[in-house]
């Protein structure tokens, strides 16, 4: 239901927990909703914290420092949810993945996030893992180095089209360097745009729910332009909060060749229940443009708005991350 071959567009889930993979997760699956997932160091710190689910593991591991609790925790999670996606990823190369992310804490450390990211792959041991990596610019070179070297890589927190480029050139360069059938995909966030934006651009006469839309699709040009089909637009973010969008809208206006939809679980029923199944029609890059020029007119400074969101995407995982290490210190 969620996979477009004629146009390779898929649906993921952007949800991890050990309760829910052994039920509802494989339904999804079965029943063809879902081609693959992913998760983070927020969706770990919240499943972790509040699943009675992973009280046994924890008991076993409590002897051992927070951060070994924790990878043996997510890694016995991407161990299981790769299992199950294993029949996806052999029927099709693109889809079927799980991915994990690096340690936060190192998104400015390319050398030490290309060694966690070999260790983490090393210690899965599946061919559907993807390795997360911030798109900072120890990420680009990480994400270059850990393609180059056959490891599939989920490059995130993109907000700006200036990632989408450097994250697509990193990532095309290693995957040919591998001489591999090595995927990747490029997480372009889309919701927080409006989360943070809708307010002003309310109070400046703009439409609301609408920065979110263009910048993904702006994004998303140019990661074609790189013309290499193993590298795919990921669309994150794309829960709605409040009532004044479709629950669904930022996966039907975002159904584009060659590219993925990870979307929370409510999301995902929503959109099998209401959604629009057919392609979205895709703005132009001119029409891109067209937009931006408008924003900057009414004084919207784009860059700002970019660097904010980064900052804030980074500071979040990295908080998350660190809670959850406390939790784990202090059990």
């Amino acid at each position: 239901m969620s996979l477009k071959e004629d146009i390779n567009f898929s649906l993921w889930c952007d949800f991890i927990e050990r309760d829910f993979l052994e039920n509802r997760f494989q339904d999804i699956i079965k029943n063809e909703i879902i081609h693959g997932a992913t998760s983070n160091p927020a969706i770990f710190e919240s499943s972790i914290s509040n699943s009675v689910a992973y009280a046994q593991q924890l008991e076993m591991l409590k002897a051992n420092e927070p951060k070994t609790i924790y990878e043996e925790l997510a890694i016995t999670d991407i161990k299981r949810a790769a299992e199950l996606l294993d029949d996806l990823h052999t029927e099709n190369l693109d889809d079927g993945f799980i991915s994990i992310e690096v340690d936060p804490l190192l998104c400015d450390d390319a050398q030490g996030t290309i060694e966690e990211g070999i260790r983490l792959n090393s210690q899965i041991g599946a061919d559907n893992v993807m390795i997360k990596v911030p798109a900072t610019q120890a990420g680009y070179e990480a994400m270059k180095e850990l393609t180059s070297q056959g490891i599939h890589v989920n490059a995130t927190l993109i907000f700006s089209p200036e990632q989408a480029v450097k994250c697509a050139q990193a990532l095309d360069e290693g995957i040919k360097a591998s001489n591999k059938d090595i995927k990747a995909v490029i997480s372009v966030f889309v919701s927080r745009f409006d989360r943070m934006c809708d307010s002003k651009f309310s109070s400046k006469g703009l439409e609301t729910g609408r920065l979110g839309i263009v910048n993904a699709t702006k994004c998303y040009h140019e990661v074609e332009k790189i013309e290499n089909k193993n590298i795919r637009t990921l669309f994150a973010s794309t829960g709605v909060k409040g009532d004044s969008l479709p629950a669904s809208y930022y996966v039907d206006t975002l159904i584009f060749p060659n590219s993925v939809n990870t979307a929370p679980l409510a999301t995902i029923e929503d959109w099998v229940e209401n959604g629009k199944k057919e392609s979205s029609e895709i703005l132009s890059e001119i029409d891109c443009d067209k937009y931006f020029e408008t924003l900057a007119s009414n004084k919207i400074d784009m860059n700002d708005v970019y660097n904010k969101l980064l900052t804030d995407g980074l500071e979040a995982f990295k908080n998350s991350f660190k809670d959850l290490l406390s939790k784990l210190q202090n059990r």
